[in-house]
């Protein structure tokens, strides 16, 4: 039976009860109706607890059932039936704080792309978002939701994002853009090709993470199993020391009634699905509440380089011309045209380059990837490689030192290009934010040439490098993290940090360009291309425990207040009963206050 059902039921009987006593006058008819369902309430709780204590956890539903047992002994059952309306009405309002609270995560589950207008030749034919293939060309009308991710082919509109990334700005999206699923277009039409089936898109991607974040749920609520022991024993000591005083067995019961365990069982969990929708809401999907408790006391924090402290798009640094036949501008138009279909991060920052320049593309054909080497097509009638030395046939090859492809037009070698990492502008600002905010030591793994991974971490304030790694050697890194360094956070983007993410205590992917891999294995995903979210996760985090520790301190000591005054007979069992829905909605009003952005 669901919570709102007994609390609904609960007030039904209280309601009969009223009617037998005070309209038909049945004193023991309303006695024997209320003893009756406090029983059955109290032996499923009872039930509950045991199935407690045997997970090896100690809760607080021990006093909610002395004191209904304790009222019913005493003849005090009209106390006893406001203790009951009091915990099936308590987590009934958990149930709709939580519902509240998390309601931007839900969002995003709603509002799932379906269906696809597919475009074959001059026939367009609606398909299910599951049926759609990568490389296939798609149809979004003015207004429609984005079903998968893709590249623009033909169109121009601009694109709301905000669902995905928190970015209130439309997106002006032209051809080549890429498209995210879940994002809604505008007042124009665009025809996209398909570069991830709709298992492996965005919006797919995010969905499961919020399926994630709901299911799993918060190691924090075992820190009010903890204050639950001490708790319980002030209760009955007070209430021990009023009975031994009075002499009055009533006076145990007006005590117990007072000691409500709610601020223990609602406000913790409240608080954190409470901090993970405020989360959510600037761009960071939190999966577990377990992940707040940690980055909270984070110690450590280490970055990938590339994509992650750096922008995930080189620029270009140099372009050398080989032959006679070319100039620079023609070298660039052949790499570009042939990577423009490609997610590869130096293809995009090559046709990123070939934009600002304002040099037109050729459309590619015949575009294949080949793992580790490169890419090769059909560009303006001539066959394309742009990849490794090797692979293009070039006699020379530049130090690791140097990031570059190699060009060649009908297997003839044409040049190079070379790129230089772009440091993103909020670098330096989150290191010295996450600084402030108690990381004691920050770090940088990357597989990168050292000079350029030094040069790097000096500009933005990294104080340990660790250069040239494989992924194997970032997770020993991790796992050789000190006692005092942790918890310890790893931030990345890629498929290759995908590991290191899953052997961090937190594990935090950039996933506005990262990989699907990277995100799944991460215990955060930072929705916007933008590193000071990082920072942001971390106070956030930090600003959620706090609230939650005080929400359940602040119930309490009100209870603890309340027992003392209900010790020397001046709070009646009835009344006491009726401060304890004071109690519960004073704790989640305060642990509501997790989702407000200050």
């Amino acid at each position: 039976m669901s919570n709102i059902k007994k609390f609904l039921l609960t007030v039904m009987i209280g309601i009969v009860a009223l009617i037998l006593e005070f309209g038909f006058h049945q004193n023991r008819l309303a006695f024997w109706l209320v003893a009756i369902v406090g029983g059955i309430m109290t032996v499923t709780m009872l039930i509950g607890m045991i199935e407690t204590l045997r997970s090896g956890k100690y809760g607080v539903d021990i006093l909610a059932i002395t004191a209904i047992v304790a009222t019913l002994l005493v003849g005090e059952y009209w106390a006893s039936l406001m203790v009951l309306i009091m915990l099936t009405g308590g987590d009934s309002l958990e149930d709709y704080a939580s519902h509240q609270a998390s309601r931007e995560l839900r969002s995003l589950l709603d509002n799932s792309p379906q269906t696809a207008h597919r475009i074959k030749g001059e026939e367009i034919t609606d398909l299910a978002v599951e049926e759609v293939e990568v490389g296939d060309l798609i149809l979004v009308k003015p207004g429609e939701l984005v079903p998968v991710d893709g590249r623009v082919v033909e169109g121009e509109s601009f694109v709301d994002e905000s669902s995905l990334t928190g970015e209130s700005k439309p997106i002006e999206k032209k051809q080549n853009d890429e498209l995210m699923s879940g994002s809604i277009n505008g007042d124009a039409a665009l025809r996209f090709k398909v570069t991830k089936a709709a298992k492996d898109s965005q919006y797919q991607t995010l969905v499961k993470l919020v399926k994630e974040s709901e299911a799993k749920p918060a190691h924090f609520v075992r820190l009010a199993d903890r204050y639950a022991v001490p708790f319980t024993i002030i209760a009955y000591v007070i209430g021990g020391v009023a009975w031994f005083v009075s002499k009055d067995p009533v006076r145990f019961a007006e005590v117990l009634v007072v000691a409500s365990p709610c601020p223990l069982i609602l406000a913790a969990p409240v608080a954190l699905v409470a901090g993970m929708s405020r989360s959510s809401r600037n761009g960071i999907v939190v999966k577990t509440g377990t992940t707040i408790e940690k980055l909270a006391n984070a110690k450590s924090i280490a970055f990938d380089k590339t994509g992650t402290l750096t922008e995930g798009k080189l620029s270009v640094e140099d372009i050398k011309v080989d032959s006679d036949h070319f100039s620079k501008e023609e070298l660039i138009t052949y790499a570009a045209s042939g990577e423009q279909e490609s997610s590869h991060i130096l293809a995009r920052s090559l046709v990123a380059f070939a934009k600002e320049k304002k040099i037109d593309l050729f459309p590619v054909t015949e575009l294949e990837e080949i793992t580790g080497q490169g890419i090769q097509a059909k560009v303006n009638g001539k066959n394309i490689r742009v990849g490794k030395a090797s692979f293009a046939g070039s006699p020379i090859e530049l130090t690791n030192e140097h990031t570059a492809v190699y060009v060649s037009v009908d297997n003839q070698y044409i040049g190079y290009i070379t790129f230089t990492d772009i440091v993103r502008k909020e670098s330096a600002d989150t290191i010295k934010a996450l600084n402030d905010l108690g990381i004691k030591k920050t770090i940088m793994l990357t597989g990168d040439h050292q000079s350029i991974a030094n040069q790097i971490a000096h500009e933005v304030g990294i104080s340990e490098v660790h250069a040239e790694c494989l992924p194997e050697e970032k997770i020993k890194v991790l796992k050789m993290l000190n006692d005092g360094d942790r918890p310890g956070i790893m931030v990345g983007d890629g498929v290759n940090d995908a590991p290191a993410l899953a052997v961090a205590d937190v594990g935090i992917a950039m996933g506005a360009h990262g990989s699907t891999a990277a995100s799944e294995s991460a215990d955060a995903v930072i929705l916007k291309d933008d590193l000071s979210r990082v920072s942001e996760a971390v106070r956030l985090s930090q600003d959620t425990m706090r609230i939650a520790r005080q929400s359940v301190l602040i119930g309490l000591v009100i209870c603890i207040i309340l027992m003392l005054i209900a010790s020397t007979g001046v709070i009646p069992a009835l009344l006491g009963a009726a401060l304890q829905e004071v109690i519960d909605t004073v704790s989640i009003l305060s642990a509501l206050r997790a989702r407000k952005d200050r």
